[in-house]
């Protein structure tokens, strides 16, 4: 894929570098963006990418990373919608502010970055979009109600979008990884799970980064022109639907 452009979100820690790296270790020219932006360049310059500081909330910052990739790259073919809060909040205590928080940068940011990055992708006929879900989705995990919801949100929207952009060369899919060790994960009260989900997988250990970054890479591939509005789940074997 060294003809490829890629833009991942959320890509300062954690999965998304994880993603970036991979990408990278393709051959794939990668925009690492974050609202933390000191991380963003430090994995960027690592891979030999390029860093963007974004908050995926707004559209005009969503709106003019895309164009700028396109004005210093060339191109944009690879989008991965990684970036979002991961709260851990109790029902009793969440709050319309929180809800509507969790679901401006998980919900709003995924349609903000995807619009953009469609209208970039059509004039080439070809285009990747790999959103991340999560399994929590799929368990139903309690203790973050507003999370879930928004990952039920990805789900929905790989599915719908992927009827109407796939005329346009554009697949679009989702990855759902299950708890995974990492900066994000343990900043929360979600680090505490591990003890409790580890017996439950087929595979006996924790998931890291580099575990959900494979998947991502094949759905970002030529190879997977044939996939579009599907949901992969890489979670060890924890949920097996």
């Amino acid at each position: 894929m060294t003809e490829r452009v890629a833009i991942v979100t959320g890509a300062a820690q954690g999965i998304g570098a994880a993603i970036a790296k991979e990408l990278a270790a393709d051959g794939v020219k990668v925009v690492v963006t974050d609202i933390n932006i000191e991380g963003a360049t430090k994995v960027a310059a690592e891979i030999g990418g390029v860093a963007k500081r974004l908050d995926i909330s707004d559209p005009e910052q969503a709106n003019a990373v895309v164009a700028e990739t396109v004005a210093e790259l060339g191109r944009l073919d690879i989008l991965v919608n990684n970036a979002g809060l991961v709260p851990f909040t109790p029902f009793d205590d969440l709050t319309i502010e929180q809800w509507r928080r969790t679901f401006a940068v998980n919900g709003e940011g995924l349609f903000n970055m995807t619009k953009a990055a469609v209208e970039a992708m059509k004039p080439n006929n070809y285009g990747r979009i790999v959103n991340i879900a999560s399994n929590t989705f799929v368990a139903g995990t309690p203790n973050c109600a507003d999370y879930v919801a928004t990952k039920g949100a990805v789900v929905g929207f790989t599915r719908a979008v992927a009827g109407e952009i796939g005329k346009y060369g554009i697949n679009i899919n989702a990855v759902a990884p299950g708890i995974t060790a990492s900066e994000g994960v343990f900043s929360t009260g979600h680090g505490a799970g591990f003890d409790y989900v580890v017996p439950m997988q087929a595979v006996n250990r924790r998931g890291m980064p580099a575990d959900i970054a494979p998947a991502v890479a094949f759905l970002a591939s030529e190879k997977a022109e044939w996939i579009t509005g599907q949901l992969l789940v890489v979670d060890g074997g924890h949920t097996r639907n």
